[in-house]
């Protein structure tokens, strides 16, 4: 394009997207935003239904990242933020137990005799541990015997990755227990004083703006738009143009109400899923390209919202919920999150199902979703029948970038195919990296990219670090540990995927 200052579309208006346009905006650089969904936030959003809000998950600000930290401060002012206590417990067997665990609440909430039997499991995987540690089944209960892990571990994660625990490879969990041990669980929760040093611990309160995370976004969108940029909702990027001669993107076909047009561009960042990306290029890609693409994988989700009176509310941000014989992974209480969430005398408490794509649960109807939500939590006895006075259904197609066993060659494919053939598009954010990362690592990601725009530096986001250390953690020790910004996935099997847990063997 001719002129002074490069164009940029941005594809996608999530913390990523906005993020970028925010950025290059400040530099008074044209930017346009095309986001297909009526809202703005991507996974980040907080959807508004009859007046209740509620997320996409939970979304708890905090980073370990000075510029994202920096960034949250100015495009909200400091009334618009919360600072909320973080808690969250586990259900089993209609008991809460702490988390992190609690060695007298956890004892209290299993009875002496499940105690006994927890301690003389795990010595007997002490003497005689299983023989196959390679899957996450395997490697946990050599480390904490069966029926503790049955209790804590099993089921969520088999609900939250729709596959057996024995698909799952041993090295996530290494990576995500990391350290803990029963021995060292119980002596810490003994002599606290003494052997905390090396102990990890959760934060304890955490920023949250009090209408919801989308609030930060809807908040971006107008520094955005004040700022000259503009962002198009219901807009859908149909085709990316290509120049082979000079390996560049040269404009984006667009979608909306009012038909199609074509818009020209020099440069663009892509947060769309980076499959979707390179299958929309014109002249098309090459075949091994387009094979990679068609290949990548994603873990989808849905949210059924339930409004119940305040007598049923909890503490908790979120419950875990171990139990095998309900399909639902967490509950979140949004009137915990915020009192702005939800309305004087009621709270809404959100029913998370993880699920694919056109699923059972998937293609249930909104009605018959709002049934099934409702006999679980009456059956979970969180709330008492004829409590639910109604509720709201959201669904989120590609939530979860999955790792299988050839997930990473094909981003590499195609990491190449972009580098050598449109050295103008820039991928950026969770879809569009195809990693399993936090807000903060991809608004990073976002931030780099833009100053490589509008500076000319050449950050290579793709090295913005995504596996050292979990963001909710906090060290009593180290100052100078790593301050990585993700969290880690694990590699899923093709094979192993089912469309809920097994319930066998639970109470072996």
């Amino acid at each position: 394009m001719s002129g002074e200052k490069p164009t940029t579309v941005v594809i996608g208006a999530g913390p990523a997207g906005l993020t970028a346009a925010y950025a290059l905006a400040k530099q008074s650089l044209p930017v346009q935003v095309f986001e297909a969904d009526k809202v703005v936030g991507g996974i980040s959003q907080t959807v508004e239904r009859d007046g209740w809000r509620f997320d996409i998950g939970g979304h708890r600000f905090f980073t370990k990242v000075p510029e994202v930290e920096a960034l949250w401060h100015e495009i909200l002012p400091e009334e618009d933020f919360l600072l909320r206590p973080r808690m969250s417990r586990i259900y089993y067997r209609g008991k809460l137990f702490d988390y992190p665990l609690k060695a007298m609440n956890a004892l209290r909430n299993l009875g002496v005799w499940e105690a006994v039997r927890c301690v003389a499991s795990y010595t007997a995987a002490r003497i005689r541990p299983p023989k196959d540690q390679s899957h996450f089944e395997g490697w946990v209960s050599a480390r904490f015997g069966w029926r503790l892990y049955s209790i804590f571990f099993k089921t969520y994660t088999e609900k939250v990755w729709g596959m057996p625990a024995t698909a799952l490879q041993a090295d996530w969990a290494a990576q995500r227990i990391k350290n803990l041990s029963l021995s060292s669980a119980v002596m810490n929760a003994l002599m606290p004083k003494r052997n905390q040093k090396d102990i990890a611990s959760l934060i304890e309160e955490f920023q949250y703006p009090k209408y919801g995370p989308g609030m930060m976004w809807e908040r971006c969108t107008e520094h955005v738009e004040k700022l000259g940029g503009t962002v198009a909702l219901q807009t859908w990027v149909k085709t990316v143009h290509r120049d082979p001669e000079t390996k560049k993107v040269t404009a984006v076909d667009i979608a909306d109400a009012t038909g199609e047009r074509r818009v020209p561009l020099d440069h663009l960042i892509s947060s769309m899923p980076l499959s979707e990306l390179v299958l929309a290029m014109e002249p098309a890609a090459d075949h091994d390209a387009i094979l990679a693409a068609k290949d990548l994988h994603y873990r989808d989700f849905l949210t059924v919202a339930l409004v119940v009176p305040q007598e049923f509310s909890f503490p908790d941000n979120w419950i875990y919920i171990h139990d095998p014989h309900v399909k639902v992974g967490r509950i979140q209480n949004f009137g915990s999150w915020s009192p702005y969430m939800v309305k004087d005398g009621r709270t809404c408490l959100g029913m998370e199902y993880f699920v694919f794509e056109n699923d059972e649960m998937w293609v249930k109807s909104d009605e018959d979703l709002v049934a099934f939500a409702t006999a679980e939590l009456e059956r979970l006895g969180l709330v008492k029948e004829g409590a639910v006075e109604t509720g709201y259904v959201v669904r989120m197609p590609k939530a979860y970038p999955t790792y299988d066993e050839t997930y990473q060659r094909n981003v590499e494919v195609l990491r190449a195919w972009l580098d050598a053939n449109v050295t103008n598009a820039h991928p950026v954010g969770r879809n569009g990296m195809h990693r399993y990362n936090n807000a903060d690592h991809s608004m990073m990601t976002a931030l780099l990219t833009a100053e490589n725009i509008a500076s000319g530096t050449t950050h290579d986001v793709w090295e913005v670090n995504v596996e050292e250390e979990y963001h909710e953690e906090k060290s009593t020790s180290d100052s100078g540990a790593a301050k990585g910004t993700g969290r880690s996935a694990p590699v899923i099997p093709r094979q192993a995927r089912v469309d809920a847990p097994s319930t066998a063997d639970v109470d072996r």
